[in-house]
């Protein structure tokens, strides 16, 4: 590897001059750790499994080499990567797209949350390019006249630890039946774990290992501290480090898809600009959201688990943990949200009494004692006053809105509509890109 430590450009790693151009395009002027250990392997025909801190290039160690071979053997249907989340999948082709905008390079996203039909046409126009979640991948394999992946080039399995467990096992199954075995097959992640029989099952035939990373590991840029607080004052301690922060781009991570909701409320009756995503909202209000948030419209994103994999947003200063993950890995991929790219990020997590023991576990699972963030608790009970009437004034909105859907429909539907509204999504919002798609 001595060797490859010394290389500084694309062209160096064997990358095409149409491609070094659209690196140079995307502000990428250096390859990353992952991109230098991995292209060239990628060149040379080899599976691989690549295990990456988040934020450190991942997508370009795989698009790279796979747009590379597309530009020599142009072919529709000539790769197909999988991601575990419906905005991962979004932005991978995006990142696709961006690269091969000057070789003519066509994506299809297959995503759930949108028509079949609307991707139906989208796969009769024959991309190079097919990126999406395993579900409606299986979906269209199966209902869509014409469509077939019979002589797919390349599968790539991104963020592969979650895609090799049991929520996907049967979709993954049954797309490793209908592709051909002669394939370049590529599995990233920011963690993994040992599950050797699954890793055989995706059919990898001795593949490069590749750690451009210890197995779980955060960025040395990330600066990561914990407070210990009392389950009931935690919604106090948020506000404070939120006040504290008022010029930053925060993420804020609960446990529950109602949480989201409640808290972005509470924000927004305190004059903060938070808006909330997670698994329960419509597809095309989760992209407006993030678009919300990537545009700088509301500086607070309260989200779920759903957006903690993979997601590139570069002006991310602070990840918040307002509920400790049960699962200390998604710890990793929470915090990774922020430093990306060699930028630096705070990552504060907020543990109660009742979440010492998954707190414990994500200590000796990155194999170091955090710092205390500093907040002296008489100064965060001053807040308790605006805090809790900011609480009430968000049921009482919450309840309304629920009742008069209620009234309206005879169920909650278009309560949670009036909610939205009020949290500031515009009506009929979609992601430009995500329409065009």
């Amino acid at each position: 590897m001595a060797q490859q430590d010394e290389v500084k450009t694309f062209e160096e790693l064997g990358i095409c001059e149409q491609l070094v151009n659209a690196c140079k395009s995307q502000g990428w002027l250096n390859p990353t750790k992952i991109q230098v250990e991995a292209i060239p392997h990628a060149l040379e025909g080899k599976d691989l499994i690549g295990l990456a801190q988040t934020g450190s290039g991942k997508t370009g160690a795989f698009a790279l080499p796979i747009l590379q071979a597309l530009i020599e053997s142009p072919q529709p249907f000539f790769a197909c990567v999988l991601s575990p989340t419906r905005e991962l999948a979004i932005q991978i082709a995006e990142q696709f797209s961006s690269l091969g905008s000057d070789i003519g390079v066509r994506c299809a996203v297959l995503v759930g949350g949108v028509e079949m039909v609307q991707q139906t046409l989208i796969l009769g126009k024959q991309p190079h390019i097919v990126v999406g979640t395993p579900g409606r991948l299986v979906d269209h394999l199966s209902n869509t006249k014409g469509f077939s992946l019979r002589k797919l080039k390349y599968l790539v399995l991104d963020e592969a630890d979650r895609l090799l467990n049991e929520d996907f096992e049967k979709s993954i199954d049954e797309i490793l039946n209908v592709i051909p075995r002669e394939r370049r097959t590529y599995l990233f992640s920011a963690t993994m774990t040992k599950k050797v029989k699954k890793l055989q099952r995706a059919c990898l035939r001795n593949p490069v290992k590749i750690e451009a990373a210890t197995k779980y590991s955060t960025v040395e840029s990330l600066k990561q501290l914990y407070l210990l607080v009392p389950a009931k004052y935690k919604e106090f301690y948020l506000v404070y480090i939120l006040t504290e922060k008022s010029g930053c781009t925060s993420m804020v991570f609960t446990r529950t898809c109602e949480s989201t909701r409640v808290l972005a409320l509470i924000l927004r009756n305190l004059g903060l600009k938070a808006i909330p995503i997670s698994g329960q909202m419509s597809q095309p209000k989760r992209l407006g959201a993030l678009n919300m948030f990537k545009a700088g419209e509301c500086n607070i994103l309260i989200c779920t688990d759903v957006a903690s994999r993979g997601l590139d947003i570069p002006s991310v200063d602070t990840v918040i943990n307002y509920d400790i993950p049960s699962n200390s890995k998604d710890y990793i991929h929470r915090v990774g949200r922020t430093a990306r790219a060699g930028r630096s990020g705070v990552a504060i997590s907020l543990v109660s009494q009742y979440e010492l023991e998954w707190y414990i576990q994500i200590e000796n699972l990155i194999g170091k004692k955090l710092d205390q963030y500093p907040a002296p608790e008489e100064e965060v009970l001053l807040l308790s006053k605006r805090v809790s009437e900011a609480k009430r004034l968000s049921q009482t909105k919450i309840n309304e809105c629920n009742e008069g859907g209620k009234r309206r429909k005879g169920q909650g539907d278009e309560g949670d509509e009036d909610i939205e509204r009020y949290l500031g999504f515009k009506n009929g919002r979609k992601s430009k890109k995500f329409k065009k798609k």
